[in-house]
């Protein structure tokens, strides 16, 4: 099964208050994206990466025209227009949408979640982590919902089938991964924080 994986680096961060583009955020010396396009390269269920950006990322997309990825130009939306934009204008098959703002994400996590989705035999596969991961991270659960008896939280990757992209529902798999590499997304100066201090301790 050949992956697309589609990076999503179109939003503008503007909860960090700060100029530079979260995508291009610095951590462990490296722009986050850089660590998730690497990955990715590295996971060996991934065949293609495809960059989404918008204009509110003009230098991120000037700074991934370098790496072997396609570009995207989206209108800049919202996040789920987006993704869908891209995978129907490219009329993508096998897609991992993932966020450019998680630089702790590993090729074996990738290709884990990839033989969860062939395994599930369902056109959609959401990932999510324990809440209580979030919160030993000192890091919030925004958008936590409950599932069984737990408090879980987006991880920002998702998998589809994208001959699938126009259907109204999708019957969907929620995959639960207590890693802490994907729990770390940047949003916050405080979660940028976390990151780099996660980035220095898995590297000692």
């Amino acid at each position: 099964m050949g992956i697309t994986a589609l990076i999503m680096a179109g939003g503008k961060g503007t909860r960090l208050g700060l100029s530079e583009e979260k995508p291009l955020l610095q951590v462990g010396g490296k722009p986050a994206i850089v660590h998730v396009i690497e990955s990715l390269q590295a996971a060996k269920k991934v065949e293609s990466i495809v960059v989404a950006v918008t204009d509110f990322a003009p230098k991120t997309a000037d700074f991934v025209s370098k790496f072997p990825v396609k570009i995207v130009k989206t209108p800049g939306k919202e996040y789920i227009y987006d993704m869908q934009y891209v995978v129907k204008k490219l009329k993508l098959e096998t897609v991992l949408t993932i966020a450019a703002d998680l630089p702790l994400i590993t090729s074996e996590i990738i290709d884990s979640i990839a033989e969860d989705y062939e395994r599930c035999g369902k056109p959609a596969l959401a990932v999510v982590v324990p809440m209580e991961t979030k919160m030993k991270l000192g890091m919030s659960g925004e958008y936590a919902f409950t599932l069984g008896d737990k408090l879980v939280v987006p991880t920002g990757i998702n998998m589809i089938d994208g001959r699938k992209i126009d259907d109204e529902e999708l019957d969907q798999q929620i995959c639960v991964l207590n890693h802490e590499e994907i729990a770390v997304n940047i949003n916050t100066i405080q979660e940028l924080e976390i990151a780099e201090k996660l980035f220095k301790k898995t590297k000692a």
